[in-house]
């Protein structure tokens, strides 16, 4: 397994120093295939690439303004990075991943939160929105996850 590893790093290595947009390898180890995507520049078709088997998606930085849909049928995305990025309204396409544990928006220009609706996620155990010039009333409802404000 080191070995599958090394080989997807320097992979990544040699994607940024020839300034590829994107790699996509494959680690197979006893009969487990996994797809491993690295993303440089983001493209909205390389949602849709990933979202089979997305676990953390990291999409920080990326300028964007709306989340694409394609995430919303990540069912077994875990945890999603969205900080530093132009997004004015929180992605409430996030509220239908049931499994969703953790989300970040640190960062962003967002005002409100859909608390009942993230109140609604049984798996959510932090929401990072730090740096967002949050409304006082926005994170006045009661939750069981933590809040980072």
């Amino acid at each position: 397994m080191a070995q599958a590893v090394a080989n997807v790093a320097r992979r990544i290595n040699a994607t940024m120093e020839e300034q590829r947009d994107s790699l996509g390898a494959e680690i197979s180890i006893n009969n487990l295939s996994i797809d491993v995507w690295f993303i440089h520049r983001l493209h909205y078709e390389h949602i849709s690439m990933v979202s089979r088997l997305a676990v953390e998606v990291d999409l920080q930085g990326n300028v964007l303004t709306t989340l694409p849909e394609a995430v919303a049928n990540m069912q077994h995305l875990i945890s999603i990075d969205l900080s530093r990025n132009k997004l004015r309204v929180f992605p409430e396409r996030l509220t239908d991943v049931s499994s969703l544990q953790h989300i970040s928006v640190e960062g962003n220009q967002i005002t409100e939160l859909p608390m009942e609706k993230l109140c609604l996620m049984p798996a959510l155990k932090s929401v990072d929105v730090r740096s967002n010039p949050l409304t006082p009333e926005a994170a006045s409802f009661p939750h069981h996850f933590t809040l980072l404000t």
